[in-house]
């Protein structure tokens, strides 16, 4: 028998107002039910935002400290639970235990960084102009924050939202996605313990399309931070800055990794692999697209294309390399694109298929996949696919290779791999995205330093994550004194 879940409004676990719930699935056994959520309505949108309007005004007049008490009491919490909380991500959302545990781990820091940040996050004092003044600033929150966030990281994400809005003093509301809401609850349930006074949080679940637009749009709501697609979180923007709201959407990418002849081929493979299919290619920051010069063509191709073969698909819980996708809908969607860049001439050189047999047969797996000698104005290597499949890309010489990694709508992460200083610094200069990294992996990221993109990837409004994280969820005050 599968559990069912509460929202958690104003400091108590209570059923939707309409008592309507759906099911959450293990997307490697989908005869699985993992547990059954509340499905939300308007009516509790109102009564989530009123407790943490409620809330807030006490809960920003705590002194920082204490709230950073909160917040390191709460990491602790989640680290003594972390090893359930693996086991739960993975049967949630598919990821193997080996990605699952990292995850867990990166919640448990972000909220023993942000406590101590809550300690002496504020303003500053600058000279006056004239005698027997004083000038200085202060750091006030915003109010309350609405938070919308994702299946694909559904702890880390969450947590990198939830624990600088409160470290800052705001109220937040929060709606985790349908696929996997059990880390947010989580989460909650551990702040609760962890003695955050009733109303600061509020937990809803349910469908993003009956209660996200009501909860980006309430007129009690001064902040709203969203990830998803691009398409969600245009949308999600111009509700919520209608209204004067801020609003930061962090959404989706197809990220390039450029392979120059300097680069030890085999440590690019490597490179490119895991950023390719790590996660089952479900992250905005995936290497969509190795573009390669075509010095070194042939030999990665063959190389990557042994990667992709070797990788055992499975169940996370057992031990394999790559797990399922999420959902059916998102094993749909990346077989289309598979069948799309089949069509438009791309030559399939690894994966392609369903798996849907033997340990396969109850889950949303499918092969991971190389297409070779892809075009840049290919659908394969324009669109975001959301799946294990790398589209690889033919250049001749340095230029060539940062005109096509740039020739995309998005612009998120980047990767170049390569032996050359001078290329690497070039190559950091001129491509268009939030995040450039040298022989590494696109995807991956620090806690402490600020996240985002540019172009369709992002509102490039504000960042997340480090300082920039507590400088969205916060306003400045100028305080001029006469004594």
């Amino acid at each position: 028998m599968s559990t069912e879940y509460d929202n958690f409004v104003g400091g108590e676990w209570l059923p939707s107002d309409d008592g309507e719930t759906f099911t959450v699935r293990n997307p490697a056994a989908t005869d699985e039910i993992v547990s059954r959520y509340q499905r939300s309505t308007e009516e509790d949108v109102d009564a989530a935002v009123a407790a943490a309007a409620a809330a807030q005004p006490d809960w920003a007049a705590m002194p920082g400290p204490e709230r950073g008490a909160i917040l390191r009491r709460t990491g602790e919490l989640l680290a003594e639970r972390k090893q359930s909380l693996v086991t739960t991500l993975t049967t949630e959302e598919g990821k193997t235990t080996a990605e699952a545990t990292p995850e867990v781990q990166r919640a448990i820091d972000i909220f023993h960084y942000y406590a101590e940040k809550a300690r002496d996050f504020d303003g500053t004092v600058k000279a006056a102009s004239g005698r027997d003044k004083t000038l200085h600033t202060r750091k006030e929150p915003m109010g309350v924050a609405a938070l919308v966030t994702p299946w694909n990281y559904p702890i880390a994400i969450p947590a990198w939202k939830l624990a600088p809005a409160l470290a800052t003093g705001n109220a937040v509301v929060i709606k985790p996605a349908s696929e996997a809401p059990s880390l947010v609850r989580a989460i909650v349930d551990c702040l609760d313990e962890a003695g955050l006074p009733a109303g600061v949080v509020n937990f809803l679940t349910g469908s993003g399309s009956e209660i996200g637009g009501p909860l980006v749009s309430h007129d009690d709501v001064d902040v709203v931070s969203f990830t998803g697609s691009t398409r969600v979180g245009t949308t999600v923007y111009e509700q919520s800055v209608a209204d004067g709201k801020r609003a930061q959407c962090e959404m989706g990418g197809k990220n390039p990794a450029v392979v120059l002849p300097s680069a030890d081929i085999d440590e690019a493979v490597e490179v490119v692999g895991a950023g390719a299919f790590g996660v089952t290619g479900q992250a905005c920051t995936a290497t969509s697209r190795a573009i390669v010069h075509e010095e070194v063509y042939e030999e990665f191709v063959a190389g990557i294309v042994d990667h992709a073969q070797e990788i055992t698909v499975g169940d996370g819980l057992d031990g394999a390399d790559m797990g399922p996708q999420v959902s059916e809908s998102e094993l749909d969607g990346t077989l289309q694109y598979i069948n799309i860049a089949q069509d438009e001439g791309a030559r399939l050189a690894a994966g392609g298929s369903r798996l849907d047999e033997g340990d396969h047969a109850d889950g949303h797996y499918v092969e991971p996949t190389v297409f070779a000698d892809v075009e840049t104005g290919m659908r394969i290597a324009q669109e975001e696919v959301f799946g294990p499949v790398l589209a690889v890309i033919p250049v001749s010489d340095f230029d060539e290779a940062v005109s096509v990694a740039n020739d995309s709508e998005y612009g998120l992460s980047a990767s170049v791999l390569t032996d050359s200083l001078s290329e690497a610094e070039r190559f950091s200069r001129q491509i268009e995205t939030g995040v450039v990294k040298v022989n590494e992996k696109t995807t991956g990221l620090e806690l402490h330093v600020p996240f985002g993109g540019v172009k369709q990837s992002s509102t490039n409004t504000y960042r997340e994550q480090g300082d920039a994280g507590l400088e969205f969820f916060t306003t400045t005050k100028t305080i001029y004194t006469n004594f």
